[in-house]
């Protein structure tokens, strides 16, 4: 049964979980990267660093698992409050395509749809892409006449601020028989060039060295985890922002302090423990697990520091049920005879905005030049 629109127009009568994609096995690697890295000229020395990084792993990127388990986790919780929408799974890069799953749910009779993009934060590759991406989808297939409605961006929402502080929390018990030495808590996400970053989100965010609201909301949630990390474990905490999985060529600014660089630079302030915080990242993936994983834990071995990497938010009971409480925002629970959601944040950002005009992460307009991402 389609859900009332709490804005009054057609009802909602589906769920679509929008994810970046990854490769199912080894098979697949060629052709999901070239999906990936289309439009881009890519040398072949980055591009077979890129494939040997996923054939070590097996071919098979954890993303693809944990989107389905997270669409899983979703339909139930949203079935346990009476929310009865089909959840379904598009992905940018790999099976399944965003445009084979909007001709599917046409084919089913869905009209219009909220979104869950699996990105938590604004940027053009993080949000307006996939906007894009479901815009062509659409125009592209038979779903031409498929409404869909993003939910808005959760970075600092109370389920995904809540799961991320408890993973945190369990990373830090873990460095226990480190007690008495210094602990630091790294957070981590993508890098992006800075050119793109300034221009994040609408323009009340965009300047020139600012990192626009991307950089904006990750501090905001970062220190949000934090305050929720000394309620339910009193303490001090050091803390900071850092980025990872930088590409691109070498003369392009991009955000910075890498994570590799800045465990360097805190062994050599004494620093002996560190909790490792991927808060960009809403499920593990290739990105997660081998930065991080793999270098960023050997660099650690390397200087002597003790780590201990938090999980992502995943499919954590706190993070699916904040899911819910996004969706149940956009619907007219008054006339399901429930009790309508306050739209609640933990920063002093407040709650995101559902709709995106063409000022908000507007793209680099240049000529694309040879790099080695």
């Amino acid at each position: 049964m389609p859900l009332p629109a709490a804005d009054g127009g057609a009802p909602y009568d589906a769920l679509l979980v929008q994810s970046f994609g990854g490769p199912d096995g080894p098979a697949d690697v060629d052709g999901f990267l070239a999906n990936v890295l289309r439009g881009r000229e890519v040398n072949e020395e980055r591009l077979a660093e890129i494939r040997a990084r996923y054939l070590a792993i097996g071919g098979i990127s954890p993303i693809t698992a944990q989107t389905e388990a997270l669409r899983t986790a979703l339909a139930s919780a949203l079935a346990s409050r009476g929310l009865q929408l089909p959840v379904y799974v598009g992905a940018r890069n790999w099976h399944p395509h965003l445009a084979d799953t909007v001709t599917a749910m046409a084919a089913d009779g869905v009209r219009r749809a909220l979104v869950l993009v699996t990105s938590a934060y604004s940027s053009y590759s993080g949000c307006r892409q996939y906007r894009e991406d479901r815009d062509r989808a659409c125009a592209q297939s038979s779903a031409a006449g498929l409404a869909l409605d993003r939910i808005r961006h959760y970075f600092d929402h109370p389920g995904f601020v809540d799961a991320m502080a408890d993973n945190v929390a369990t990373a830090w018990d873990s460095l226990a028989p480190e007690a008495g030495r210094p602990v630091r808590i790294v957070f981590t996400t993508h890098s992006l060039p800075q050119a793109l970053a300034d221009r994040s989100g609408p323009p009340e965010f965009h300047g020139q060295g600012t990192g626009g609201a991307y950089v904006a909301q990750h501090r905001g949630a970062a220190g949000a985890v934090i305050d929720r990390l000394t309620q339910i474990r009193p303490g001090r905490y050091e803390w900071e922002l850092v980025f990872q999985s930088r590409s691109g060529a070498p003369t392009t600014p991009w955000l910075g302090p890498d994570v590799n660089d800045r465990l360097t630079e805190l062994a050599g302030d004494g620093v002996a423990a560190i909790v490792l915080a991927p808060i960009g990242f809403v499920s593990d993936h290739m990105e997660v697990i081998w930065d991080l994983d793999v270098e960023a834990a050997q660099r650690c071995g390397e200087l002597g520091i003790s780590v201990s990497r938090a999980s992502t938010v995943g499919t954590s009971a706190v993070f699916v049920a904040g899911l819910v409480e996004l969706v149940a925002e956009r619907v007219d629970l008054v006339a399901l005879g429930m009790t309508p959601v306050v739209r609640s944040a933990r920063t002093p950002l407040g709650p995101s905005w559902d709709d995106c005009d063409d000022t908000c992460c507007p793209p680099l307009m240049r000529p694309r030049t040879r790099e080695s991402r």
